[in-house]
């Protein structure tokens, strides 16, 4: 029969410090930016930036009348989520969908634009942050009105 073991004061903390930091580890790699493996902007829409789409001008995004006057819209150009807001009747503004913060893709609300994953918001009319944490706004996209549809200018 085995005697059983025994720990010894310093086997118990280098056990106890390696399962902390390997804990860290995994809440670090939570909250972790797009590239390391979040849903980040997809670069599959062929250029631009991480969170930019690069299309086509002209390209359709969505009917204007899917937007409400005063609110918000989530919708994709390629791959790539974006938002969209009608400040007042027929102004309309678009922005990346990727959070300046951590790289989460960010949802419309009715007036701005909310990250579920840390709490930040956006002003929907400017893309500015009106709470943190993340410092940047998000990024525009250029579009106009055509006709009944937004499309990218």
């Amino acid at each position: 029969m085995n005697a059983p073991s025994t720990l010894t004061r310093r086997s118990l903390i280098t056990a106890g410090s390696v399962t902390v930091m390997g804990a860290g580890a995994l809440v670090l790699a939570a909250c972790s930016p797009a590239g390391a493996g979040n849903s980040g902007a997809s670069d599959s829409s062929g250029g631009g930036s991480a969170n930019t789409p690069k299309v086509d001008a002209g390209t359709e995004v969505v009917k204007l009348a899917d937007i409400p006057v005063g609110g918000t819209a989530a919708a994709k150009i390629g791959d790539a989520p974006v938002l969209l807001a009608q400040p007042t009747e027929g102004k309309v503004v678009c922005f990346s969908a990727i959070c300046t913060h951590q790289g989460c893709v960010v949802d419309a609300a009715a007036k701005e634009f909310d990250c579920a994953c840390h709490g930040s918001k956006f002003e929907a009319a400017t893309g500015k942050v009106l709470h943190g944490p993340a410092v940047n706004p998000l990024e525009k996209i250029a579009v106009k009105v055509s006709g009944d549809a937004v499309v990218t200018a």
